[in-house]
């Protein structure tokens, strides 16, 4: 059978070791062939292809669930579960989604962008079915990374408490995340992968056996018991830990053997309660340089397949956003001992790694912990340090109680550099950073400044880690900056809660914030050539306000344009109208953003025309709005 004709996961019952193998290499073709063309996560998929084969093969997915931890790494899960034909429109406006999505399949039991979620959700369908008398076996796949994430060991904590309640706990383990994982946890788990002392002893222990004359060939009876019995003498070396938590442990397991995958998961489905079987993997399996540099082929934009290599740029791009903040901060870093960078399993897409080379003992790498990173970040600012915490908006909004009780509450100074924030492109809704600017600004004792540009960016950081007087928050986007001239050091910071008029005009007033202020510049422009004239504000801040300088031009001029890369509701357009509000400045207002709705996966380009935030569609909605011959109604 080949992989273009299976079309329903039951299909692989059945099929023999060597027809599944024919399976996996035509699933790895597949899989490498859609991201080397469109893009996508790389390494993920292809280290889970055998173990996702060996797992469905003994399930009914007709009636089984399967929840995978995050979904990147379920790639060839979609491939078999009816989603081959479509596979080329991977990540693309309306094709095939990046994660799982129950919209999608309903092999798509659970959806999820964000690590360690795994378990409790497959929990909750376990003791969902106990409690209906239902009968169906409920499976979780999580990757070692993901285990240093608290809620996965929340999780494993409940489930070993109910001994009668069946689940398995596949444990990926590719020492990966995306980068490299830290902690003690990966630490014990590398124990467990190099000594691997159960399939050692069992496997001599059968040796010797056999070659006892007259005895080998009539033992086999009792090899099971005396094998089980070796087993129970290792795992206090190799499983204690889970064991002691109420799992039944089996492995470590070969994740690229499929006949040992298929014995290994016959077995575990046997066992009553609590199981987890820890299969080792390779990240990247297959695709020798990604197997060389798992990190770097986490995900990928479009490349050559034999070279490895993306596309060169048709000329030269401004540096990322990333890049300009992780320079900065080294830069003040050189000068300041306190300063103490901190990310969660994220370095290299924040640009920390850099940090970590020339201050490795001012770096902290907390794994898949955001909310550990935030306490931690709090601490520090105790002992009179400055912790500048970089994670992107969508995994921040996991410590949201700990910026409120241990940042906040305590006015600690904690600077939270928000990456990635406002429209992220193909990874969808569970990635977009839309949210963090309503979630933050409600916040008391919280500050929240956006650059317009890279240049902006680099002031921005030195405000942040000047600030003492509390916590302060920074967001910035995806990509690259625009390219302006950018100083290698003596940045000023910026006064806060204070903005800057950009261009004067006396038709409508437009204030923008962050990743906005150049497409508003440009809609200004645009609505000009329309006879129309437009002051335009750099907000800098969301909180505090600059009403001083634009409460005042709300007033005479009488029209008001907010303009963000974020949610409407009680984002930064909200703020605005009700400062405006409180000043009793009774004008018409339009709020230009995001409306309530997720943000599907596409191009951000894509994204950002059809939600009306490019220069073009922001000047055409000035002109319905407030110019047309019969103006919109807009609210205050």
């Amino acid at each position: 059978m080949h992989l273009s004709e299976i079309t329903h996961p039951n299909q692989l019952h059945g099929l023999s070791v060597r027809q599944l193998e024919q399976v996996a290499l035509e699933i790895r073709e597949k899989h490498l062939q859609t991201v080397a063309a469109s893009g996508g996560h790389l390494a993920p998929g292809l280290g889970v292809v055998e173990l996702t084969l060996a797992l469905y093969q003994t399930l009914d997915l007709d009636r089984d669930k399967v929840v995978w931890d995050v979904g990147h790494q379920a790639y060839p899960h979609k491939l078999i579960t009816g989603r081959y034909n479509r596979f080329h429109t991977l990540r693309q406006k309306d094709g095939i989604a990046g994660y799982l999505n129950r919209k999608e399949s309903k092999f798509d039991h659970f959806g999820a962008g964000h690590a360690s979620t795994s378990i409790s959700a497959a929990l909750g369908m376990a003791i969902a079915r106990d409690l209906k008398g239902e009968h169906f076996k409920c499976v979780a796949v999580i990757g070692d990374g993901a285990l240093t994430g608290g809620m996965a060991l929340e999780a494993i904590d409940h489930a070993g408490h109910l001994p009668k309640t069946n689940l398995l706990v596949v444990l990926n383990d590719n020492e990966m995340s995306i980068s490299p994982n830290v902690g003690a946890i990966p630490r014990y788990l590398n124990k467990l992968r190099v000594s691997a002392p159960i399939q050692f002893l069992s496997d001599n222990i059968e040796e010797q056996l056999k070659n006892i004359p007259f005895v080998g060939e009539s033992i086999s009876p009792e090899l099971a018991r005396v094998k089980e019995g070796m087993k129970r003498l290792a795992v206090p070396k190799v499983g204690a830990v889970f064991e002691e938590l109420g799992f039944t442990y089996l492995g470590p397991v070969d994740g690229h053997n499929l006949a040992e995958l298929i014995s290994t998961f016959e077995g575990a489905h046997k066992h009553a309660g609590p199981v987890m079987v820890h299969v080792v993997t390779k990240k990247g399996k297959g695709y020798t340089i990604a197997e060389k540099d798992q990190e770097g082929y986490h995900a990928q934009n479009p490349f050559n397949l034999t070279t490895g290599k993306s596309a060169p740029a048709t000329k030269p791009k401004p540096p990322t956003y990333s890049k300009v903040f992780a320079d900065t901060l080294m830069t003040l870093a050189e000068q300041n001992p306190k300063i103490v960078a901190i990310t969660a399993a994220m370095g290299t897409g924040t640009g920390l790694d850099k940090f970590q080379a020339k201050f490795p003992e001012r770096y902290l790498d907390v794994g898949i912990a955001e909310q550990h990173a935030i306490t931690c970040a709090a601490g520090l600012a105790t002992e009179g340090m400055r912790p500048v915490a970089a994670i992107y908006s969508t995994f921040l909004q996991r410590a949201f109680d700990q910026i409120v009780h241990d940042a906040c509450i305590q006015q600690l100074p904690v600077f939270l550099c928000l990456d990635r924030a406002g429209i992220v492109g193909a990874d969808g809704p569970t990635h977009q950073g839309m949210y963090d600017i309503a979630y933050l600004r409600c916040i008391p004792n919280m500050v929240l400044m956006a650059p317009k540009d890279e240049g902006e960016l680099q002031r921005m950081v030195v405000t942040g880690i000047n600030y003492t007087d509390g916590p302060i928050a920074m967001r910035y986007p995806r990509g690259n900056g625009y390219g302006v001239a950018l100083m290698e050091e003596g940045w000023e910071e910026l006064p806060i809660g204070k903005a800057e008029i950009l261009r004067q005009g006396d038709d409508v007033l437009m204030i923008a914030y962050g990743s906005m202020v150049h497409p508003t510049l440009q809609a200004a422009q645009l609505l000009n050539e329309h006879g129309i004239s437009a002051t335009v504000i750099n907000a800098r801040f969301a909180k505090p306000l600059d009403t001083e300088l634009f409460a005042p031009l709300a007033r005479k001029i009488g029209k008001v344009v907010t303009v963000e890369e974020g949610c409407l509701m009680g984002g930064f357009g909200s703020a605005i109208a009700e400062s405006l509000m409180d000043l009793n400045v009774v004008v018409p207002i339009k709020r230009i953003g995001v409306p309530d709705i997720l943000v599907e996966h596409a191009t951000p380009d894509e994204s950002l025309a059809s939600l009306g935030l490019t220069s073009d569609k922001i000047a055409e909605t000035v002109r319905h709005t407030f110019f047309s011959e019969k103006p919109v109604a807009v609210s205050v």
